[in-house]
C-alpha cells in the first residue's frame, strides 16, 4: 500500500543572479513523487494512512483553508487507497468552489465549514467530540498533516542521498517537514528552512518536535524569516517575476506560497555570499503546485505554467 509513483530526481539548477562563491545548486524534485499526492504531502501522509489502515479506520478527517494543498492531497490519497474523506474548511462557504475544493469534492471528499472562531479551537477535545458526534468514527489528521508519523515520513526525503551536500534548504509552513529532514540527516550538513509565514515561531515549533522525537541535541539547522513576502499566501511582483523567470530558465514550476519563496531566498543567499566557496546546496522542491490554478484564477493568470 501507498507506493510512490516514481523516485524523485535530483537535478542541478543554475542561479538566476550573481554567484560570487561559485555555489552549486541542486533541486530534489519531490513534486514528481505522485501526480496528486506530491511532495512533502505524500511523505507526511504515508505513515498516517498505514496507521489508519492498521487500526481498521475507513474515514479520514482533516482541516485546512480553502486553497489548502493538504486538503487536496488527503482527498486524493483517500480516493486512491479506499478511504472516505472529510475536509473541515476554515471560514464560510463560497460558491462556486475554487479549483482546490472543487477537485477535492470530485475526488470524493465531503466538505464542511467551521467559522473562524471555532476553527481556532479545532485541536480541543470539545471540538473533536462534536465532530465525532456529527460524523462518527474517523482517523484524525491535523491541519497541514504534521504529527509524529508525518515527521517519520518526511525524514525519508533525505535518506539514501548518495552525494554530499553542505546545505539542505526547504520551505517551512508548519515545521513538520523541516523536523523530518533534520532527523533524517542525523547531524549531517546544515538545514536551512525558509519560512513562508510572518513571524518567528518556526524555530520554537521545530525545537519542540525535535524534543518529542528525542532529537533535541541536533543543532545543525536554522530558520530564515526574511522571504515570506508579507505572510502566508502573500506575494509581490518580485516573487512573481522570479517564479516566471525560473520557469523559463529551468523548466521547473514553482508556486507562490511555498517553493517560489524557497528558491527566491536560496538565490538571494547565493548572490549575497551566504554560502561558502563552492558549497553544494540542495533545495527540496516540496510540491504544492495544485494551488497555482486557483491563484491564477484569482489574479488573472500571473504565473506562467
Amino acid at each position: 500500500m501507498f507506493q510512490q509513483a516514481q523516485i524523485p530526481v535530483i537535478t542541478e539548477v543554475f542561479p538566476l543572479a550573481q554567484n560570487p562563491n561559485r555555489v552549486r545548486l541542486f533541486s530534489k524534485r519531490e513534486d514528481l513523487l505522485h501526480p496528486i499526492i506530491s511532495g512533502n504531502k505524500w511523505r507526511k501522509l504515508k505513515y498516517n494512512l498505514l496507521a489508519a489502515r492498521e487500526a481498521g479506520e475507513t474515514t479520514l478527517l482533516t482541516f485546512g483553508g480553502a486553497y489548502s494543498n493538504h486538503i487536496h492531497a488527503v482527498a486524493g490519497a483517500a480516493k486512491e487507497y479506499g478511504f472516505k474523506s472529510i475536509g473541515i474548511i476554515r471560514g464560510e462557504e463560497h460558491l462556486p468552489l475554487n479549483p482546490t475544493l472543487a477537485e477535492a469534492v470530485k475526488m470524493g471528499m465531503e466538505i464542511h465549514y467551521l467559522d473562524r472562531s471555532t476553527y481556532r479551537l479545532k485541536h480541543t477535545g470539545a471540538v473533536i467530540r462534536k465532530l465525532q458526534k456529527q460524523f462518527g468514527k474517523f482517523y484524525l489528521i491535523p491541519e497541514g498533516g504534521t504529527n509524529a508519523l508525518a515527521i517519520k515520513g518526511a525524514a525519508e526525503i533525505v535518506r539514501g542521498i548518495e552525494n554530499d551536500y553542505d546545505y539542505f534548504c526547504l520551505a517551512c509552513g508548519t515545521g513538520g517537514t523541516a523536523t523530518g529532514v533534520i532527523t533524517g540527516l542525523a547531524g549531517k550538513g546544515q538545514v536551512l528552512g525558509f519560512s513562508v509565514l510572518k513571524g518567528d515561531f518556526h524555530a520554537g515549533e521545530i525545537k519542540s518536535w525535535l524534543q518529542k522525537q528525542q532529537q533535541g541535541q541536533l543543532s545543525n539547522w536554522q530558520v530564515n524569516t526574511s522571504y515570506h513576502f508579507g505572510g502566508y499566501a502573500k506575494f509581490d511582483w518580485r516573487l512573481i517575476k522570479f517564479i516566471n523567470d525560473f520557469k523559463r530558465a529551468q523548466q521547473i514550476q514553482l508556486d507562490p506560497v511555498y517553493t517560489g519563496k524557497l528558491f527566491y531566498g536560496v538565490c538571494e543567499h547565493i548572490k549575497q555570499g551566504f554560502f561558502p566557496e563552492q558549497a553544494r546546496v540542495l533545495a527540496i522542491h516540496t510540491g504544492g503546485l495544485q494551488g497555482i490554478k486557483g491563484f491564477n484564477q484569482r489574479f488573472n493568470n500571473l504565473i506562467i505554467t
